[in-house]
């Protein structure tokens, strides 16, 4: 029986003897979400089978049909803070999917041949398409927006924040495990007066930033982060360790502590999830982040156990969530430049991918960490500036 809030809904496109629809619409009733209601956060049904898919396949299942143009919120990011917010989708366990949540569990994903999947499929998109949506700098992670209005502003006090929490100074070799278009080396050279190596599987992050910080003392590699031996006095990952994959998480800590100097700190910024045992989500893993994994607090510490002593851990994923929707405006508003080259389905999988996971950090859902690492303990105590 549907809850008496959701009772008056606009008629649907589905049966309403569809079990698979009463279910559906009881849960989003609880999330304050109509279907077929007239508020921007409602869902609206134009075809049949909708609830179908979800149930059957999660996340998988809608969010296909959303490119399939099955269904449609104006307000995407609302709709998913609301549904994500309610808690209520962790106990949807699809069997369909068991296939998936096994091998994230047990196999290893992120070996080094698959490991570049992800940089081919999606960081290899184009420079232009992210150039349009990004900031200057070519940012492509979490801003931070305390004092900060634009889009420009945030990521540049993320950087500088980085710089800081190293205690970079002139003459230091930093380290940037997943470099991206190589944001943060040409800050930290151009403002501490660093030198700087990075690693990235992105043939076309490589390229561009090679050429953008020609002048600069930085050194692109295109290289797995497993082959890194040689001293640093400092490291930074930022928006890396996401790839990594959990059977690889000590792997990676071993690779910092080789790589860092005695007394250098390292810099770990990371998405993460709140619960330990939960399997990636399968719509993100099969058209935006193939063979991703989201680390929890507990697969961190036991990756650094031994190796590190935790200094610092941050926690500013409420930023996300603004940082994903100033990059959905830009998206949107080049959107008309990439349409003929891109196609509509593309739109509407971007969108959902943008939206969802602004959603998702507006529900506190998922989260964003830096930490701070040092190999034997900062001598009198570590202080976040």
């Amino acid at each position: 029986m549907s809850s008496p809030a959701c009772s008056k809904t606009v008629p649907v496109l589905v049966s309403e003897t569809s079990r698979a629809h009463r279910v559906a619409a009881d849960l989003l009733c609880a999330a304050g979400i109509r279907i077929n209601g007239s508020r921007p956060w409602d869902m609206q049904l134009k075809e049949t089978g909708v609830p179908e898919r979800a149930l059957a396949h999660g996340n998988l299942g809608l969010g296909e049909a959303y490119m399939d143009g099955a269904w449609e919120a104006e307000a995407l990011d609302d709709f998913f803070a609301r549904l994500l917010g309610t808690r209520m989708t962790d106990n949807i366990q699809p069997w369909r999917l068991f296939g998936h949540v096994f091998a994230a569990r047990l196999l290893n994903r992120q070996n080094v041949r698959r490991a570049r999947q992800v940089g081919e499929q999606h960081y290899d998109l184009g420079n232009a398409f992210y150039a349009a949506m990004l900031d200057a700098r070519m940012t492509y992670t979490c801003g931070y927006w305390e004092g900060a209005s634009t889009l420009e502003q945030a990521q540049e006090a993320k950087l500088e924040m980085i710089c800081r929490k190293l205690q970079l100074r002139p003459g230091m070799r930093l380290l940037d495990i997943g470099c991206g278009w190589g944001s943060l080396m040409a800050y930290a050279a151009e403002h501490y007066g660093v030198q700087c190596v990075g690693v990235s599987i992105s043939k076309e992050q490589v390229e561009w930033a090679r050429q953008r910080h020609a002048h600069l003392p930085l050194e692109f590699r295109l290289q797995d982060y497993r082959d890194l031996d040689e001293p640093f006095d400092a490291i930074a990952s930022v928006g890396m360790f996401e790839h990594v994959g959990r059977r690889n998480h000590r792997a990676y800590m071993e690779v910092a502590h080789r790589c860092l100097r005695g007394n250098g700190l390292f810099l770990l910024h990371t998405i993460g999830k709140n619960a330990r045992r939960s399997a990636p989500d399968p719509w993100i893993d099969k058209y935006i982040f193939p063979n991703g994994d989201l680390p929890s607090i507990g697969q961190i510490g036991d990756a650094a156990d031994g190796l590190f002593v935790v200094e610092d851990l941050h926690n500013f994923g409420a930023d996300y969530d603004k940082t994903l929707m100033a990059w959905y405006r830009n998206f949107e508003a080049a959107w008309p430049r990439f349409e003929q080259e891109l196609g509509p389905r593309f739109y509407r999988m971007w969108r959902y991918y943008l939206l969802s996971c602004a959603g998702a950090f507006r529900a506190r859902d998922i989260q964003l960490w830096q930490w701070v690492l040092s190999k034997e303990g900062v001598p009198g105590g570590y202080r976040r500036p």
